[in-house]
């Protein structure tokens, strides 16, 4: 296997988003059953919570879709085939992990169990440090110059 095989050149052996997206929403699950975090009967809040899981399976969809179309790999621990920069990308490097972050704090607001809001934002941060960093360091490694340009104008998440 050469240093340019693809299955050499991946940022990571796991597939940490996915996995951590799992274990976080089975673990506010089981977390609310034994020890309920309530948001204080908030109903009025199933909406916007409804609202966000509507947009970020939404956003999963289409960062999907538009990588599926550039013919690159969507898997997190395989190596990138092509920088994509246009649909969702235009707005975040990482609109996948955006979406997933979008859709556990939806579930928690919707289904009234703070445990996703507090899970939805221990697995961001822990995608960011087990995924993206490295993800991002394969990218400059593998596309230079234009990963620079992409990664100087547009943010990580949203800002």
């Amino acid at each position: 296997m050469t240093m340019t095989d693809d299955r050499a050149d991946r940022p990571n052996k796991l597939p940490w988003p996915p996995m951590l997206m799992v274990a976080t929403a089975l673990a506010a699950i089981g977390l609310g059953m034994i020890l309920p975090l309530h948001l204080f009967e908030a109903w009025w809040l199933t909406l916007p919570g409804v609202l966000l899981v509507a947009i970020g399976l939404g956003l999963d969809v289409w960062a999907i879709t538009t990588m599926r179309r550039a013919a690159t790999n969507v898997l997190p621990h395989r190596a990138a085939d092509q920088l994509v920069t246009s649909g969702p990308f235009r707005f975040s490097r990482n609109p996948i992990y955006l979406g997933n972050s979008l859709l556990l704090l939806g579930i928690g607001l919707a289904g009234g169990n703070a445990w996703f809001i507090v899970g939805a934002l221990v697995s961001a941060l822990l995608v960011d440090r087990l995924a993206i960093r490295r993800e991002e360091q394969h990218l400059a490694a593998r596309f230079g110059a234009a990963w620079t340009a992409y990664a100087q104008q547009t943010p990580r998440w949203l800002f």
